[in-house]
């Protein structure tokens, strides 16, 4: 959510903005949102001379009353009581006006950094770098559920019995591989300096409303029926939920969280034959990493964390590449994003694995999120990367480290999580 103030100031360039994001249909709301705050700014200060004319008069009753002038006395208060009648519809509507302007400066896109390419969809996203050697072996790279089904490791068919599409019940190496890898993800950003977390695992609407779009949050969350909970789709939601409300000293910075948690996501509309399987599921787990920062050091932080997943993904012998996000297909907290993507033998391209963003003051914003300044309090800057989120990570570990035999090798880092298994058959 935008600082109001800006919009006072330059809505040219909160228009600009949106433009920027072709997100034209959003202009008008700017406009809204200024006469909405031009209504409310003028209601609070006839308000404030009410209140001095209230306390005038109050004080003139006490001194009617002092002389003994009982009946002057009331009928002044009858002037009290028409001013109290007038402030208390004004701060009804006034409180009306505040949830209006707030409804509009919601959906009012983040302001883009600078750096941002512009362009519609993901179609336009821009390759920044790659990192290894994207190989195509000289033997067929089978469907990575037929991987897993040559290693018993994988019943899709029980799955549907018991949930319906998008669920898998892992099993034997699979699952063990599976588990390892989430345990030297914990160990790889522990080893980085980030403070290891198993948070809540269901965040209340006001939580879910802090920390993402209403688009997000329709198409994307599961709600409780019945409470005000919902399931996580990261742990990024209730990781920047842990600090809504909070006033943290400078010295405390950053705060630097490493969460494992399942996730859960709706994962609405269809989605192409390439996205069966284990790719895009309803239920999967998660090592996420967050950051809450000192504004001037958010971007610093920005490009450490992608590099993270880089060099993760490396020392699994996987190859990747960064892809920056356009304008269009960045969500609209997002002041700057970007995607990692693995190397697919099998399809002979690269595929999204994980994502970094920055949020600027957006989420503190939204949930209060606040550090103690020498002359004054000012919001914080929140940020979030992916680490791995198998069982989608699975799918570039088993395609990039499959064997002419039908083998899969285990790279050093992860044999002490398999138990020193350094190949599975």
């Amino acid at each position: 959510m935008l600082d109001i103030k800006l919009i006072r100031t330059n809505p040219e360039l909160v228009k600009e903005n949106i433009k920027k994001k072709f997100q034209d249909e959003k202009l008008p709301l700017v406009d809204e949102v200024l006469e909405l705050d031009a209504q409310f700014r003028a209601s609070k200060a006839r308000g404030d001379e009410l209140r001095q004319q209230r306390n005038a008069i109050s004080k003139e009753i006490g001194k009617l009353m002092g002389q003994g002038k009982k009946e002057e006395a009331q009928e002044t208060k009858k002037r009290v009581q028409a001013i109290a009648g007038e402030l208390e519809e004004m701060e009804r509507k006034e409180a009306e006006m505040t949830e209006e302007i707030r409804k509009r400066m919601l959906v009012i896109p983040n302001i883009i950094d600078a750096s941002v390419p512009i362009g519609r969809d993901d179609s336009e996203n821009v390759e920044l770098e790659r990192f290894g050697e994207p190989i195509v072996p000289d033997f067929e790279v089978p469907y990575h559920t037929d991987i897993m089904e040559r290693l018993n490791g994988i019943d899709l068919d029980s799955a549907r019995r018991t949930s319906g599409n998008g669920f898998y019940y892992l099993l034997g190496d699979i699952a063990r591989l599976h588990e390892s890898i989430l345990a030297y993800a914990r160990d790889f950003m522990i080893g980085k300096g980030f403070t290891y977390c198993i948070p809540p695992f269901m965040i209340r609407s006001d939580v879910v409303t802090g920390v993402m779009s209403f688009a997000e949050m329709e198409n994307m969350m599961y709600k409780i029926e019945g409470e005000d909970l919902y399931l996580i789709g990261t742990s990024e939601h209730s990781m920047i939920g842990k600090f809504a409300g909070s006033i943290l000293n400078e010295e405390q910075l950053p705060q630097t969280l490493t969460s494992y948690s399942p996730c859960f996501r709706k994962e609405v509309g269809a989605h192409g034959i390439e996205e069966r399987g284990v790719y895009r599921v309803h239920q999967f787990e998660k090592q996420e990493m967050i950051v809450v920062c000192h504004p001037d050091d958010s971007m610093d932080w920005y490009n450490k964390m992608w590099q993270y997943s880089v060099e993760f993904f490396r020392t699994l012998d996987i190859p990747v590449r960064t892809l920056e996000c356009c304008s269009g297909d960045l969500a609209d907290l997002k002041v700057k994003s970007v995607d990692v993507e693995a190397w697919s033998p099998r399809q002979k391209k690269y595929f999204e694995v994980g994502s970094c963003s920055n949020l600027g003051d957006a989420q503190a914003r939204r949930l209060g999120i606040r550090i103690k300044g020498k002359a004054d309090n000012y919001f914080a800057h929140t940020l979030n990367n992916t680490v791995i989120a198998p069982p989608r990570m699975l799918i570039s570990f088993l395609e990039n480290n499959l064997q002419a035999d039908g083998s899969v090798k285990i790279p050093l880092p992860l044999q002490p999580y398999m138990g020193g298994k350094a190949v599975l058959r």
